[in-house]
């Protein structure tokens, strides 16, 4: 059967149709650059929509001693000093236009009586600055950002696969994929690429993405092209994710539900955050949320099923319906449980890459000419603790900068070189996985993966953990050399899995060797063996397959910011935090 192949050419090509992407597409769109976003899932249905309990700006609507500079050192205050400085101010300084965008665009906030976009509390903030849409804020997000691209035009390529960026000479030029309905190649020439394709947590066992979520396919077509990752080992693990069932094991209960009064207990009936943050309680920062919980469970305190109860069910009926809509609509579908009646039963969940791909604050450029890398593919915002609602407002303020900077890069061209032999290298890769019929199952190997990651780069870690896992990846890695691959059994889905085998193999091997360089406890980083913060490491760790790991310094904080974070030293103690 011959092969088809699909040839378009655009000024800049968007990988990746949630926030991030339809955000950059629509900011080329408005000022009139041609863009095409591919993604490998409808676009009304990206990870994004998944998102619960709100956005984060200092629009002071609530709290009126709010201030950007505020939220700007909380951001700080609780990456444990890791987030980049510039990264942050961007962001926090930036956050009232991306509120203003989305309003620009339809976005229907919940609003007070007076009409004030309502703000509440989320963990660690200091006054009320997450706006939010009941409990479905990032699907409501994603819907106006869907409706506004369709207004514009955007030729949107739902259900294709990226597999390998189209590089020459340190510059990207392109991309590869195929149809995951048909196999129709796509070979898809641009001047400028932004890379906004998620995380990895879906490399664990229990994560808040789904099944073909978060498997690390920035990361690998990051380091391909010649890209590097900062970061990889800090990883959220989320305090609420459900146990059952089986295949919806890891679904988030939003923050909101902590937000809006929830409460955790132990088998016991006991309230245990009072030994781990008894002034902040289950508002804490959710690295310490998520560590209690697993120690509660691990000292033997958990339930039968190895979790610990979140109740909200002390809450007026009315406030869960219109506050936890999707909370409530959620369990109800998946285990008939009437949460305004019962407790709901969690354990901690992978959820969000803080580290990704190298980027420069400015404007999300990476090593790659041409190659940009926004939302939960890049770093720089969170460091070892990200502060609930700060992703999705971090999609539209990069979603802006870096479709304006990717516009500005591909009209700088005077042109723009392409690579015979890249292109034939992106179809041979194709073409071999096609041709593989080895007796290795591609899903049972990453099932092996996500084994291996929870069992030693969970919430807890130590060395030996970790070189067993790396020891466990290399006979992991020989054995994908025998992987077989069956599109006229399975479908091109089979392909895909084989592709998110390499990510996250590529992503595994990073996370773990960054976790064993990372000698400290900070934030999402718990090393059982080193239990203290260690100054040597207020450094960022930035990997490649080629270079290994290198240790890079992190600039200072503005003096404006560091005068708002004076009680800094007892907030990111780590007193009391590690409990084993």
């Amino acid at each position: 059967m011959p092969i088809t192949e699909r040839r378009l050419s655009t000024a800049v090509l968007v990988i990746g149709t949630g926030g991030a992407g339809l955000r950059a597409a629509i900011e080329l769109a408005e000022a009139g650059v041609d863009v095409i976003a591919v993604g490998k899932r409808p676009k009304e249905d990206t990870h994004t929509s998944l998102a619960a309990g709100g956005i984060n700006a200092a629009l002071a609507t609530m709290d009126p001693e709010d201030s950007w500079q505020q939220h700007a050192a909380d951001t700080l205050k609780e990456s444990y000093l890791l987030a980049d400085p510039r990264t942050v101010e961007i962001v926090t300084r930036g956050a009232a236009l991306g509120i203003d965008d989305l309003e620009r665009y339809g976005m229907a906030f919940a609003r007070e009586e007076d009409g004030r976009i309502s703000q509440r509390f989320f963990g660690a903030h200091t006054f009320r600055r997450t706006a939010f849409a009941g409990d479905y804020t990032g699907l409501e997000i994603q819907r106006t950002l869907v409706r506004r691209a369709s207004r514009l035009e955007i030729p949107v390529l739902d259900n294709v696969y990226i597999t390998r960026l189209l590089v020459h000479e340190g510059a990207v030029f392109g991309a590869y994929g195929f149809d995951l309905g048909d196999g129709t190649r796509h070979l898809i020439h641009a001047d400028a690429v932004v890379l906004a394709a998620g995380g990895h947590t879906r490399i664990w066992r229990r994560t808040s993405s789904r099944r073909d979520e978060n498997t690390g396919d920035s990361f690998r077509l990051a380091v391909e092209a010649g890209a590097r990752l900062r970061d990889p080992e800090l990883v959220q693990f989320h305090p609420s994710g459900i146990l059952e069932p089986e295949n919806a094991a890891g679904t988030l209960v939003s923050e909101a539900a902590r937000g809006e009064g929830g409460i955790l207990r132990n088998a016991l009936g006991e309230r245990y955050m009072s030994r781990y943050d008894p002034r902040r309680m289950e508002l804490s920062t959710r690295d310490r949320v998520a560590l209690a919980s697993y120690t509660e469970i691990k000292e033997g305190r958990g339930t039968a099923n190895g979790g610990v109860w979140l109740d909200v069910s002390h809450l007026p009926r009315r406030t869960i319906m219109q506050r936890l809509p999707r909370v409530y609509q959620t369990l109800l579908e998946l285990q008939m449980l009437d949460i305004t009646r019962e407790p709901i039963e969690v354990a901690p969940t992978a959820h969000y890459s803080m580290g990704g791909v190298w980027v420069r604050p400015e404007d999300h450029s990476t090593d790659v000419r041409g190659l940009y890398a926004i939302g939960e593919a890049s770093s720089g915002l969170h460091g070892a603790n990200r502060l609930g609602g700060n992703s999705l407002i971090e999609l539209l303020v990069y979603g802006r900068i870096t479709g304006q900077a990717a516009a500005a890069h591909s009209a700088s061209l005077t042109a723009q070189p392409r690579s015979v032999a890249a292109e034939a290298l992106a179809r041979a890769e194709v073409d071999e996985l096609l041709r593989a019929d080895g007796p290795e199952n591609v899903r049972a190997l990453q099932r092996a993966i996500r084994n291996t990651m929870t069992e030693h780069a969970g919430v807890v870690r130590d060395e030996q953990g970790l070189r067993a896992g790396l020891a466990e990846l290399d006979t992991i890695e020989q054995r994908m050399e025998n992987i077989g691959v069956h599109p006229d059994i399975a479908g091109f889905q089979d392909l895909a899995h084989a592709f998110d085998l390499k990510s996250a193999a590529l992503a595994a091997r990073a996370t773990l060797e960054a976790a064993l360089e990372r000698r400290e406890t900070r934030g999402c980083h718990n090393r059982s063996d080193f239990p203290d913060m260690d100054p040597a490491f207020h450094v960022n760790l930035v990997w490649s397959p080629t270079t290994g790991i290198t240790h890079e310094s992190i600039p200072p904080v503005a003096d404006e910011i560091a005068a708002l974070m004076a009680d800094l030293s007892t907030e990111v103690s780590t007193e009391g935090k590690l409990v084993e």
